[in-house]
């Protein structure tokens, strides 16, 4: 007798009501929204998803793919360089960038941007520099930060501190850390964002951490394509999915799903300004 498969419901059978803002996907990147794109947009609107945060990496990247989202009002953008592109953040690249945000509303970010150490691609210096330059690039335009941080943890946090971020609008990205770090970011009055790996059954550790930042400055994201939350983990990840996320975040505080739902989009709303 051969093992059932695991069941994937329809986000839209959540029946979440209209307002879910999904913080940080890559609807653009590697073609993998390419023959769909419009289609999962409509899947997310049906699942209560009505505000996405598109990420572009760079300027190349968001010249080739703002206008696919001409038909999507509820799609807003962020613009930076990762830091493993650092060494494309030339001061170029960052009049380019400076060019976009003058000229389009729907650009509400600097991001992601921060310090990766976990890939050995672009060395710490260069990393940090080009950080450097993107924070001073979102304080002269006025406008939130979101942050990249793998594996450098301490040196995100000593970079934002000596360049003067503290209470200004920055938003942790994919957190997945533990109460300390969440601790961390709070106390600089700072907002975290949680993906899909919240749902892991082995990922107590980060569960324990959104036990203690509850919801007054919590963001929820898929980081779509990557870390599709269970059930349907090990498949491309897309906006609708966030309802599964919100799901276990309702579990993990003992609220209802509708309040988690709520109060993340309007703090997504807020930080933003959408």
């Amino acid at each position: 007798m051969t093992k059932s498969k695991t069941s994937r419901p329809d986000p839209a059978s959540f029946g979440l009501p209209p307002g879910g803002v999904d913080s940080h996907a890559h609807l653009d990147m590697d073609r993998a929204f390419a023959d769909d794109l419009d289609e999962a947009l409509v899947r997310a609107v049906a699942a209560g998803v009505t505000g996405v945060g598109n990420v572009f990496l760079g300027p190349d990247a968001y010249m080739v793919g703002k206008d696919a989202f001409v038909r999507h009002p509820g799609v807003f953008f962020l613009l930076g360089v990762h830091p493993n592109d650092a060494d494309a953040c030339t001061p170029e690249t960052l009049s380019s960038m400076r060019e976009a945000f003058a000229s389009d509303a729907r650009l509400r970010a600097v991001g992601e941007i921060g310090l990766d150490f976990y890939w050995d691609k672009v060395p710490p210096d260069v990393q940090r520099q080009a950080f450097t330059a993107q924070l001073d690039l979102a304080r002269q335009l006025g406008v939130a930060v979101v942050i990249h941080c793998r594996d450098a943890f301490d040196a995100t946090l000593d970079v934002l501190d000596a360049e003067g971020f503290r209470d200004r609008p920055v938003l942790w990205h994919c957190f997945g850390g533990d109460t300390a770090q969440a601790r961390a970011v709070l106390d600089r009055g700072w907002h975290l964002s949680v993906p899909g790996p919240v749902t892991y059954k082995k990922n107590e550790e980060l569960r324990e951490a959104v036990r203690f930042i509850g919801l007054e400055r919590l963001l929820l994201e898929t980081d779509c394509p990557f870390l599709s939350p269970e059930p349907y983990r090990g498949t491309r990840n897309e906006p609708a999915y966030l309802v599964f996320t919100a799901q276990a975040v309702a579990q993990t505080l003992a609220v209802p799903v509708e309040e988690v739902w709520k109060r993340t989009g309007d703090n997504a709303r807020a930080f933003f300004g959408v």
